[in-house]
């Protein structure tokens, strides 16, 4: 029997601004590159095809889920890309959730079940955060861009336990 999904939220890799920004830097240098090449040969026609190459690419990637998560009555399960092992997060062993800045720099690297410091990283894009602290102090870091309706819907799960 399915259980009914309270929360759900699908998070792209193409929409990571740090991997946008990597992405633009690259194609407009293959660009200016291409410009600024006095002979029109062979290497000036490949670096504007990589350019292109980039930016196609670019545009393919906003369609790769990296994060999948989803609440149901009980857990919290995330998800990530192909190969990756489906998380589960029981609630009633979480102590406490707040809301938090994901982090204080700008780009971020795309995240999935990253251990540092007895905190668990979950992250592909947003700039807040969800951070939910077990019984045994393990910190489990969900970046989420929407953060004010997880914490809800986690909130209301954890009052009724």
């Amino acid at each position: 029997m399915e259980q009914k999904i309270l929360f759900e939220e699908k998070q792209y890799l193409g929409f990571n601004t740090y991997s946008i920004s990597r992405r633009m830097v690259l194609a407009i240098f293959c660009f200016v590159a291409y410009y600024y090449t006095e002979d029109r040969e062979k290497n000036a026609d490949l670096l504007f095809l990589v350019g292109i190459s980039i930016l196609v690419i670019s545009v393919l990637l906003l369609f790769v889920k990296y994060l999948h998560i989803k609440v149901i009555e009980g857990s919290v399960l995330i998800s990530g890309m192909w190969s990756t092992r489906l998380v589960k997060i029981d609630l009633p062993s979480i102590e406490k959730a707040d809301k938090t800045v994901y982090s204080n720099y700008h780009l971020n690297n795309p995240t999935f079940n990253v251990h540092v410091a007895k905190t668990i990283k979950f992250y592909a894009g947003g700039k807040d955060a969800i951070r939910l602290t077990d019984k045994d102090g393990l910190t489990y870091l969900i970046g989420t861009t929407k953060a004010d309706e997880f914490l809800r819907v986690v909130t209301s799960l954890l009052n009724k336990n």
